[in-house]
């Protein structure tokens, strides 16, 4: 058997994983130590205060799963959602739909509003359709990593929020890479990822609830149907308490807590302009070479950019050439978009001139 350093070095400039940096990869390799620790208890209760600072909140209930970010999306809707419950989902893109069959699985009645593959949702028509059914949960996806398209959050709590319902965030892709607001915005229950603009490896998702949120989990009518998801046995091991529910992946955190200090000391603001820097930069480039975004302007991600591959060009071979011989990865289009696209990701540790300046003269040799 191989040894894992035989694996070769990629830049992964794809829609995740996100290049580590070393002084994350060294906090994963730190000795390993109990999960009931008193020093790794202390590493957790930081963890949820950098979660706090990301997500922008002062919500109590927010803590990191153990799970990629589809364990976050889990999370928030087997804990909020009952059999029966109505519940309208945002779709215009895979993780849209994902999260309305995560809702169907629960027993809940789901509705959705769905936009063409590459554009934003209608404002408008998520009103209307919320004032038609109430829902107990109206879930939208604020970056749709399918797509790079980036659906408006702010104000749409207002909407729901008139008709005792609660708003779901999905954060997975967004999430320190471009403003997330969860006070601001009025958001109940958001999750992400840390593989994304946390430039963390894959395996925790950081989750927080909203007290409302909270209190509805309080008044549920019957228990959480996933054990290893429930919240309500969960917060009492993130709380005060320390009571035993699962073995925390230990490194995992140590790593999290590292990326979280990272975010820290660039600062939001100016992390956030990284990202746009980056953007800009890849988006003059596709203009230069003739190709164009398949993601509606005035919506695009900065850290996802979904583009057009060229007529007449395999683009299935050119990813491939392109992780052989230049040891770039990037995505290919999922769905709609499924062989007529390229998912390029500058995200967290990825967003930069060099990352966008490699890739772009990698793909101009290919292409010509």
């Amino acid at each position: 058997m191989p040894p894992v350093s035989a694996i070769p070095s990629r830049l992964c400039l794809g829609p995740g994983p996100s290049p580590v940096p070393p002084r994350v990869l060294a906090a994963l390799a730190h000795p390993t130590i109990g999960h009931l620790d008193p020093a790794f208890l202390a590493l957790m209760d930081e963890v949820r205060d950098g979660l706090r600072h990301v997500f922008a909140t002062t919500n109590a209930m927010t803590l990191a799963m153990s799970g990629t970010g589809s364990a976050g999306m889990e999370t928030v809707i087997v804990n909020l959602v009952e059999p029966g419950d109505r519940v309208l989902v945002g779709v215009n893109g895979v993780f849209g739909g994902r999260l309305a069959e995560v809702a169907r699985r629960t027993g809940a009645e789901v509705t959705t509003v769905d936009a063409p593959w590459g554009r934003a949702l209608d404002r408008d028509a998520l009103a209307a359709a919320i004032a038609r059914s109430s829902p107990h949960v109206v879930a939208v996806v604020h970056a749709e990593t399918s797509t790079g398209v980036a659906n408006d959050i702010a104000g749409l709590a207002d909407l729901v929020h008139a008709r005792d319902g609660l708003l779901v965030v999905d954060c997975v892709t967004s999430l320190a890479g471009m403003p997330v607001e969860i006070d601001a915005w009025g958001v109940d229950a958001a999750y992400s990822g840390t593989q994304k603009c946390l430039s963390c490896p894959p395996g925790l998702s950081p989750v927080t609830l909203s007290p409302r949120a909270v209190a509805r989990l309080d008044r549920r009518r019957t228990k959480v149907p996933s054990w290893y998801f429930d919240l309500t046995l969960l917060k009492s091991y993130w709380g005060q308490e320390r009571a035993y529910h699962h073995t925390a992946p230990i490194n995992m955190l140590y790593a999290l807590h590292e990326a979280l200090a990272i975010v820290r000391e660039e600062g939001l603001p100016a992390r956030f302009l990284r990202h746009r820097a980056a953007h800009e930069r890849l988006a003059a480039a596709v203009d230069e070479l003739g190709m164009t975004f398949v993601s509606e302007a005035g919506h695009r991600l900065p850290m996802l950019n979904a583009i057009a591959a060229p007529a007449g060009v395999d683009e299935a071979a050119i990813r491939r050439r392109l992780l052989d011989e230049h040891g770039i990865e990037i995505g290919g289009g999922l769905g709609d978009f499924k062989g007529k696209a390229w998912r390029i990701g500058l995200m967290g540790h990825g967003a930069t001139t060099e990352s966008v300046d490699t890739v772009v003269g990698a793909l101009r040799a290919l292409l010509a």
